[in-house]
């Protein structure tokens, strides 16, 4: 077993992380039970829009883009979404060098992006638009849900709560993400979209199990590795920039 250093609460827990993971994993479903309600009236939105053949979008970029894949049709779904994603911004896989990360976060923030992936497509008041970004604070989802509210669509956003509270908006306002949303749903997401700890970690990691399981290997001295070796930082939290890559790195 690995022990866990104490929450802010001052709970301690000598779960191991892939448990831990799944047991949070079953409070963000209570949390998403919670919005019932803001759930059902979206699903009415979107509905008619499509009833009426009109525009049902889904967008997002970076991570946050796997949430539109399952929008689209594939097995067991149906037709309906329309996506609207940019590969400039969710293209990954190389990580450094030609389309790496580092050009993919500096697209993100770019101001006037937005505008222009919007001049492809005509909408109607009909249309309703569903932006997705955990934090809420980078500009393009922030200016495509600007630009949606501009053109009279309706504008659900999905955040999570906790973490866009907790993340600096690049918006020169200070604007976030949910300021032009009609209807907000939050996923219930921690701050930094991050919620195992490991020891020898100042801050939590990484969501998913495999690599909870990776991170108390890695705890355990696994591979010649330590924590710190292969932490990421969180975008737009203070105090979690550690790791981050600045300009030249």
């Amino acid at each position: 077993m690995i022990f866990r250093p104490a929450y802010p609460s001052g709970k301690v827990s000598r779960v191991d992380p892939s448990s831990d993971y799944l047991s949070q994993c079953r409070d963000l479903i209570t949390a998403v039970e919670g919005q019932k309600a803001a759930i059902l009236q979206v699903a009415d939105w979107f509905a008619a829009s499509i009833l009426a053949g009109e525009w049902s979008i889904s967008s997002a970029q970076a991570n946050s883009r796997i949430l539109v894949e399952e929008t689209w049709p594939r097995y067991g779904s149906f037709p309906g979404f329309n996506p609207i994603v940019e590969l400039s911004l969710s293209f990954h896989n190389l990580v450094v060098g030609s389309n790496g990360q580092r050009q993919a976060m500096f697209l993100e923030n770019v101001s006037g992006l937005a505008a222009r992936i919007l001049r492809n497509f005509d909408f109607s008041p009909e249309d309703c638009a569903l932006v997705i970004s955990s934090s809420g604070c980078n500009l393009v989802p922030i200016e495509m849900a600007s630009g949606f509210r501009q053109r009279g669509v309706k504008v659900v956003a999905i955040i999570s709560r906790k973490h866009s509270d907790a993340s600096r908006s690049q918006h020169p306002e200070g604007l976030k993400l949910a300021d032009f949303a009609d209807i907000v749903l939050d996923t219930g997401a921690p701050v930094g979209d991050a919620m195992v700890r490991i020891a020898g970690l100042d801050t939590p990691f990484h969501r998913a199990p495999r690599w909870a399981m990776f991170a108390g290997k890695c705890d355990q001295g696994g591979g010649g590795c330590t924590p710190d070796s292969c932490r990421a930082a969180a975008a737009g939290v203070d105090g979690w920039g550690a790791r981050r890559p600045g300009p030249g790195q």
